[in-house]
């Protein structure tokens, strides 16, 4: 095990810190899957985000037996990681398994909406709740933080589902129920896992649930 106290140039960051740099690149990263999906379709996807899952979890569980593994992949990366992911599975395997499940649905617009929501608000969502979060809900999930990720998922749906001619006729109703989906995905814990695993299942499950009462996949 690598103790953060030995990382003597890498100063890592905590669960609590505002991390923009993390939240830049998670936003940066989950945008780039939307664009592979986009431009690859969804058989290509499989095999794109496959390859890489292969590739990133056997990557991150062996440095976890291996030191000196670890010490160069903290130096590598120790910038956009955190401190308890120095011993621990990093939330981009998380992430990678959870955008995997989300190729399950045969629907893009299931897909390209959790992922937006994902991209922009999770991290949107942490920042409020680190710089003006006051009143716990969860654990350390605030009031605020989950309102900032219920207004930018509302204004993402409204978006999206105006351009796409999707419930348009419903939209207020829908578009709001869509960033509750996005804040609730973002809000509530499973057990110990971690919610870049957890938000696209949670929130690609309510959001069909959702296409399914309101005619969404009529489109």
């Amino acid at each position: 095990m690598v103790h953060p106290a030995n990382m003597e140039t890498i100063e890592l960051k905590k669960k609590s810190d505002l991390h923009l740099g993390r939240k830049l690149y998670h936003a940066a990263g989950v945008c780039l899957m939307i664009a592979i999906y986009s431009f690859a379709g969804h058989e290509r996807s499989w095999y794109i985000l496959g390859a890489a899952t292969a590739l990133a979890i056997p990557f991150d569980f062996t440095r976890l037996s291996r030191p000196g593994l670890n010490r160069l992949a903290i130096r590598l990366f120790g910038p956009l990681m955190r401190r308890h992911e120095v011993n621990h599975v990093s939330g981009m395997s998380y992430l990678f398994l959870g955008c995997l499940f989300l190729l399950l649905y045969d629907d893009p617009h299931i897909l390209t909406l959790t992922l937006l929501f994902l991209a922009f608000g999770d991290p949107i969502a942490s920042f409020f709740g680190i710089c003006y979060g006051k009143d716990k809900i969860i654990g350390n999930k605030t009031l605020q933080g989950t309102m900032a990720s219920l207004v930018v998922c509302s204004l993402i749906a409204v978006a999206y589902y105006y351009f796409h001619n999707i419930m348009t006729e419903r939209l207020f109703i829908v578009a709001p129920l869509s960033g509750m989906i996005g804040a609730v995905s973002e809000l509530v814990p499973v057990g110990r896992l971690d919610d870049n695993f957890t938000f696209p299942i949670i929130c690609s499950v309510l959001l069909w649930a959702l296409f399914h009462l309101f005619g969404g996949f009529a489109v």
